[in-house]
């Protein structure tokens, strides 16, 4: 069944409406008619089964038929930050980690990028990959959209680490502490029912990161993990991570 998040502001007393692409979709591409039936989300709190009433020029307007649980969304509420890669690989991380399940991304500038970082293109080029995560979020039935946020500087990223419980930075030379060890206790802690839910995974470029930044992401609280024995592509290791993550809270059956 297809599903669409829409504005909050779209619900209303018994019926929500659609618009924009979302109603062209379901009008010109699911060739959908009065009565058929969809599921919407407000991306947030609400989410409904809705039957379509009448579609109209740019909007579709469907009666609610049953308010549904949100029970989409795992426990571990993962971030992860992508260091900015070349091409279309960050939109590759946004649609596949979406699937997933991460919660949020926050690409940043770190010392190996290879891209060059134009601002004035950052407008477009967010509201490309904020489209991107709602229709993986759509298709993966996901409760929520996840948030992306604008490039950060490596130094703003480290400061934004504060705000976690736990902080991971994905290093291809640790050949020490692996991603599941470190996990594991925090992730024993949450299916217990701690509250302690919001994680980052820091994730280098094509070329890495240098040693400095290694020993600055530590000094800022990140514990530094290695991801297997083999040499991931940028694109590849925050999607690892977060199977990982989520495998370890019990997401996806009891580890």
């Amino acid at each position: 069944m297809q599903r669409y998040f829409i504005p909050k502001d779209s619900f209303g007393e018994g019926t929500v409406t659609i618009g924009g692409e979302d109603a062209r979709h379901i009008a010109r591409v699911m060739r959908g008619r009065p009565g058929d039936k969809l599921i919407v989300s407000d991306g947030a709190s609400r989410e409904a089964l809705a039957e379509i009433a009448e579609i109209g020029e740019g909007v579709v307007t469907a009666a609610i038929l049953e308010m549904l649980p949100m029970t989409h969304e795992p426990k571990a509420k993962i971030t992860v930050a992508q260091s900015l890669p070349k091409g279309d690989k960050m939109e590759i991380v946004i649609q596949k980690c979406t699937e997933i399940g991460a919660a949020a991304f926050v690409p940043f500038l770190s010392e190996r990028t290879i891209v060059q970082y134009d601002e004035r293109k950052e407008g477009k080029r967010l509201e490309r990959w904020r489209k991107i995560a709602k229709e993986a979020a759509e298709q993966a039935h996901r409760n929520i959209v996840p948030e992306i946020s604008a490039p950060l500087s490596w130094k703003e990223l480290l400061k934004s680490a504060e705000g976690y419980d736990a902080v991971f930075f994905c290093y291809e030379k640790e050949e020490g502490l692996q991603l599941r060890t470190a996990v594991a206790p925090w992730a024993e802690r949450l299916k217990n029912g701690a509250a302690e839910n919001a994680v980052l995974v820091i994730v280098g470029p094509e070329g890495g990161f240098s040693e400095d930044e290694c020993r600055e992401a530590e000094e800022a609280g990140a514990v530094s993990v290695g991801l297997g024995r083999r040499i991931l592509r940028c694109e590849t290791a925050g999607m690892v991570a977060a199977a990982c993550i989520l495998y370890e809270t019990g997401e996806m059956g009891e580890a």
